[in-house]
């Protein structure tokens, strides 16, 4: 009973915080989430969505306070107009054309926001600029190939069985990044060999904590596992954000370029995860273990009737996107927050927003949503090791190469 009512105090306390130091950008962090929850935008599309927000913002905000390089717009300055209506009316703007069938939900929203804005010429000429930007990024994504036709082809021979369940999303794997030029262009190294002793480390480790049957795995593990569902990676770092944002009461230029950075990064992770994951094409555990007579290796004793206690993605093993983007999004925020120890803070289920994940550093948080993955029995440990600095590779070039300051 303590421990429910000291959760209860330290979310409304969080609330409270929130609550204070809320501006537009962090308020349609939230709406862009729920709109699209309610669109049932999910996975690779869904970090499409939360990008393109996220950019025509940035864009709107900084064609009015020129502190950061545009990404896309370039049109002139416009100093006298309101920031936060441009910005809502690019967020506006952009979720109508991704989720059109919430268009009455998106108004009321945008109403209310206005509404908090006050009238006059600044806020008039900050709606049509917004406006303008948000036709800039639209026509920027127009031919990205997130939208190209599935045509993929499963590898087999005549007559060989393959799951008739296609893959999620592989067209992704040439799409367009946000702020580098090829898919590949961060693809690491092969997986380990089936011979080798790391790739027999990995398959013993997780053959024996990730199964439905696993004798050696936690409670606490268990219930980490429940929780690092996909529907949670992505808005689980949004949420994180908004609360150390509040603590550090960013103000409204900073906050556009962070939330912009963070939903790219995690655009492009799907990107070029997608790339490596369909080049490479490497089995998951489920099959591996199952198999572990045939991989040549004497150390992978096979085990007929395993099953991950967690349900196997319908995607490649490696790289794991997971980890890629636990890697990428952690440090977009540590570069504005650092890497030691912050208030707590947390993350809240989806699907249950009774049930959260507290955490007192970022790293913390990126450490967690990897090794579910292999509590979970989906994603050898070596193939989060390198789906981690991948990620960190991936918001290195984007920190260093967009929305950079303007002087």
């Amino acid at each position: 009973m303590n421990r429910i009512i000291a959760t209860l105090t330290a979310v409304v306390l969080l609330l409270s915080v929130t609550s204070a130091r809320a501006d537009v950008i962090t308020d349609w962090n939230t709406n862009a989430l729920d709109v699209l929850k309610a669109a049932n935008v999910l996975g690779n599309p869904w970090s499409r969505a939360m990008a393109m927000v996220h950019v025509a913002m940035a864009d709107a905000v900084f064609s009015v306070q020129p502190r950061y390089k545009r990404f896309a717009a370039t049109a002139p300055p416009a100093p006298s107009a309101s920031a936060e209506a441009a910005a809502v009316a690019a967020a506006r703007q952009i979720l109508i054309q991704l989720a059109p069938a919430q268009k009455s939900k998106i108004d009321e929203l945008y109403a209310d926001s206005l509404s908090r804005i006050p009238d006059g010429p600044g806020k008039n000429d900050g709606v049509t600029l917004g406006e303008q930007v948000a036709s800039v990024i639209q026509a920027d994504r127009a031919g990205d190939l997130a939208n190209a036709p599935d045509t993929y082809r499963p590898i087999t021979s005549p007559g060989v069985w393959v799951p008739t369940q296609p893959p999620l999303f592989p067209h992704y794997a040439n799409a367009k990044g946000w702020g580098f030029t090829q898919p590949d262009q961060f693809r690491p190294g092969p997986p380990p060999q089936l011979t080798s002793t790391v790739y027999a480390r990995d398959y013993n480790e997780i053959k024996e904590l990730g199964g439905t049957k696993s004798t050696k795995r936690t409670p606490q593990q268990t219930e980490a596992v429940k929780f690092w569902t996909q529907l949670n990676f992505g808005p689980a770092w949004s949420e994180a954000a908004r609360q150390l944002c509040a603590g550090k009461k960013l103000d409204l230029a900073d906050n556009a370029r962070l939330f912009a950075l963070l939903t790219m990064t995690i655009a492009n992770t799907f990107i070029t995860d997608w790339d490596a994951k369909f080049y490479y094409n490497f089995w998951r555990p489920v099959t591996a273990i199952r198999n572990g007579d045939r991989d040549g290796n004497d150390a992978t004793e096979r085990d007929a009737g395993w099953t991950s206690s967690n349900a196997t993605p319908m995607h490649p093993e490696y790289p794991s996107q997971a980890s890629i983007q636990a890697g990428a999004a952690a440090a977009v925020l540590e570069s504005y927050f650092g890497t030691g120890t912050l208030p707590a803070f947390t993350a809240t289920d989806t699907a249950d927003p009774r049930v959260q994940r507290s955490f007192t550093s970022i790293g913390q948080m990126a450490e967690e949503q990897r090794l579910v993955r292999i509590w979970g029995g989906v994603h050898f440990r070596n193939t989060l090791e390198v789906s981690d600095q991948m990620g960190r590779k991936v918001s290195a070039h984007l920190l260093s190469n967009v929305y950079t300051p303007a002087r």
